[in-house]
């Protein structure tokens, strides 16, 4: 496999919110990307707060972006932030450095794309998508502490 099909796609976005809901989560924006950064994949909540859906976009561009889960860019903002807002200026501001950016892998390692979730708290946006990659049958790559 060596694209994230739309199938897949749907079953993270899918059950990224089924998880939300059964664990009393505030409403979700869920974004899938593919590799290319393309949109795959969209769903926001009814009652999701403005921008969340950009939020969750760039969550998941910026994994693409820095080819790691937004964990570790979270940790690396905190260790060195004027990469992180330098690389943000690069991305045209489309990277947000906290959880809930998680790539998304075959079984084999190969990248296929990333989700983003935003609309709780970052661990439980991430979740969520971790939530969503396993059901599609797929490896998730939230980065490191």
């Amino acid at each position: 496999m060596t694209d994230l099909s739309l199938s897949a796609a749907r079953i993270i976005v899918d059950t990224a919110l089924s998880h939300a809901r059964s664990a009393g989560l505030k409403p979700l924006a869920v974004a899938v990307l593919d590799t290319r950064g393309a949109l795959k994949a969209f769903a926001a909540e009814d009652g999701t707060s403005l921008k969340r859906a950009e939020v969750a976009q760039g969550k998941a561009s910026g994994a693409l972006a820095l080819g790691i889960g937004s964990r570790s860019i979270c940790k690396r903002a905190k260790e060195q932030d004027y990469f992180i807002a330098a690389v943000s200026h690069v991305v045209g501001g489309a990277l947000i450095p906290v959880p809930g950016g998680v790539l998304i892998r075959d079984k084999a390692g190969a990248l296929l794309g990333a989700v983003g979730i935003s609309g709780d708290t970052s661990d439980n946006d991430e979740a969520a998508a971790l939530a969503g990659i396993q059901a599609a049958g797929l490896a998730a790559d939230p980065g490191a502490d």
